[in-house]
């Protein structure tokens, strides 16, 4: 009996190691990243299970009267009123299991469209890929993590 508890003991030592080094996973993408051409900062976060991102800061987020700059290309009349500091650019992304983030959608302020999108981590770099219709027709942008 003795023998059996220690190496279930042993096993749940080792489980635990396993997984305390694991990687990161699902939210290994939570928290900042700046931007590919470093002109803003982006804020990854969860909520309900799936992935978001909002505009936590940008360069030009301002007009020359120094009021912050307004979502004037959204395609909804209604929605152009609302500022682009704090604006959700990234929504429902899903983790596939794979250091990849599928599902999603990705706005664009600049010309008020959005894109189907998918994201992939290596290290620090996250490669986010916005296309229309299939994936390999589309533009990818590397964000780096802020530390």
């Amino acid at each position: 009996m003795m023998k059996f508890i220690i190496v279930t003991l042993l096993s749940w030592f080792s489980m635990a190691q396993v997984f305390a080094f694991a990687p990161p996973g699902a939210d290994a993408i939570v928290g900042v990243w700046l931007t590919q051409d470093e002109d803003g900062k982006i804020e990854i976060y969860k909520k309900e299970g799936k992935y978001y991102g909002k505009l936590i800061w940008g360069k030009e987020l301002k007009d020359a009267d120094g009021k912050l700059k307004l979502d004037k290309e959204n395609p909804d009349k209604e929605l152009r009123s609302r500022t682009l500091k704090g604006l959700v650019l990234l929504k429902g992304f899903i983790y596939n299991g794979d250091n990849e983030w599928e599902k999603g959608k990705i706005y664009d302020p600049q010309n008020g469209k959005t894109y189907n999108c998918t994201m992939e981590l290596s290290g620090d770099e996250l490669k986010v890929m916005g296309y229309i219709g299939f994936s390999w027709i589309g533009r990818t942008v590397t964000w780096t993590k802020v530390k």
